[in-house]
């Protein structure tokens, strides 16, 4: 299973210079899961640069993928999360969803940089 975060999804929205490297994830859909904070932060971002037809369009191609909503079970484990790694609470959601659901995640965010199971590529400047 796959789990692309914000910060990848964006760039892959932006078309920008890591965007190959996260189509791979993207494209395989039955492998995808997208977590409903993942949703929310990239519609947000999507609202505050573009349009809400956009944002919309956005967040319909994040349903391709399998939505995991944010659970009381996943909300006490991102909770642990948080508190043991010091991780702000969207980071802390993501890790927990993917460890629950065997995930590697995709990512730009520096926070994620040298946990196992992260595909991890930092952001290039155009």
């Amino acid at each position: 299973m796959n789990l692309v975060d914000s910060s990848a999804w964006l760039e892959y929205f932006a078309d920008g210079p890591n965007a190959g490297f996260f189509e791979a994830a993207i494209t395989r859909k039955a492998e995808l899961i997208v977590p409903t904070i993942v949703i929310f932060e990239v519609c947000k971002r999507v609202l505050q640069q573009r349009t809400e037809e956009e944002a919309l369009r956005a967040v319909s191609v994040l349903h391709a993928g399998m939505v995991i909503p944010l659970s009381a079970e996943l909300a006490v484990h991102a909770a642990n999360v948080s508190y043991k790694l010091g991780l702000p609470m969207a980071d802390s959601v993501i890790l927990a969803t993917a460890k629950l659901h065997g995930a590697v995640i995709w990512t730009q965010d520096s926070d994620f940089r040298g946990f196992p199971n992260v595909k991890f590529r930092a952001t290039k400047r155009r």
